[in-house]
């Protein structure tokens, strides 16, 4: 995979000035940012796209975290055929009504943009339209989601997770679903305020223009979805995508304070991870990401999805 192009998507918002407000999430994508540059990752604009709610970013600049601009960057990220792709995000994660009958218990995973008292949540239905539906032939994403209630995040088939003795397990992600607990699922009540479907027809006015504007060279033009379902979106799309999130569906994910660097309990676990053991294959990096948040008294679990079925004690991870 080395041959291929790099891009990737970076979003880290810390809710500056609300009652919501998040402490690490910009610290994580500098970090995600320093060692996504150790691996072969440009930071060239072309090929890297952050988002981040930081105080010198005007709210309609492309690069602030509203949710039309991250679902517009996200469709730049995989829109080029035979890339490799890293996609990260830090912020808030939800729980919001599901929009298309898939889950048991009526609840999507969501994500949070920056204007959500206006337009709501990013469902798992999008994510995963965006994501995974959109992805062009010939590519590999890699997706690290440090939220609460990101398990499901990106709706993939495959779910493993790793228990308290380093044994993993394979989880039914079909019908294990969604549950609410705790008092973080309240961030938010209601989805985005627009047609599922319809939006994926549209472009996002100036943001959708911008990222166009960083395509590569030879990049295909961006198409709409076929049918207005994306069928068979379990198991059958067969792409090459993983995922580590911070933690179950029914879980929330710490906003950390570690050496004295604020910074998400995921995004850490994960990058010590990859500092300790710099090739590990996809058990032994869920494995050991599950073990130092253990060892830190962090709750959460930690879990891995797959587009496809892999052997995850043999195959190292792709980024």
């Amino acid at each position: 995979m080395s041959h291929q192009r790099k891009k990737s998507l970076l979003v880290g918002i810390n809710y500056t000035g609300t009652q919501h407000t998040l402490q690490g999430c910009h610290q994580d994508i500098e970090n995600i940012a320093e060692f996504l540059s150790y691996h072969g990752y440009s930071k060239d604009q072309r090929c890297r796209v952050v988002l981040a709610d930081t105080p010198d970013i005007d709210y309609d600049f492309p690069f602030y975290p509203t949710g039309h601009n991250i679902l517009a960057a996200m469709d730049w990220l995989v829109s080029e055929p035979n890339c490799t792709l890293f996609f990260h995000y830090s912020g808030h994660g939800g729980q919001i009504r599901d929009v298309d009958g898939n889950r048991s218990t009526g609840l999507d995973d969501s994500i949070v943009p920056v204007d959500y008292e206006q337009r709501g949540q990013i469902s798992s239905t999008l994510l995963h339209e965006h994501l995974v539906t959109r992805m062009a032939p010939g590519c590999t994403l890699f997706i690290v989601m440090d939220c609460c209630h990101s398990g499901s995040a990106i709706e993939l088939p495959y779910v493993y997770r790793s228990d308290s003795e380093g044994n993993v397990n394979l989880l039914d992600n079909l019908k294990a679903g969604a549950r609410l607990v705790g008092e973080a699922h309240n961030l938010i009540q209601g989805g985005f305020s627009f047609d599922k479907l319809g939006e994926a027809q549209h472009l996002f006015a100036g943001a959708t223009s911008f990222f166009r504007g960083l395509r590569h060279m030879g990049e295909q033009e961006e198409e709409g979805l076929e049918g207005g379902e994306f069928a068979g979106q379990y198991g059958s799309e067969r792409k090459m995508v993983t995922m580590f999130s911070g933690c179950r569906d029914d879980q929330t994910s710490a906003d950390a304070k570690i050496a004295g660097e604020s910074t998400g309990a995921m995004s850490w676990a994960f990058l010590e991870t990859m500092r300790r053991e710099e090739n590990p294959t996809y058990v032994q990096a869920l494995q050991m990401t599950r073990r130092l948040l253990d060892q830190s008294n962090y709750t959460q679990i930690p879990q891995l999805s797959c587009g496809v079925e892999m052997d995850l004690d043999n195959t190292r991870l792709l980024f």
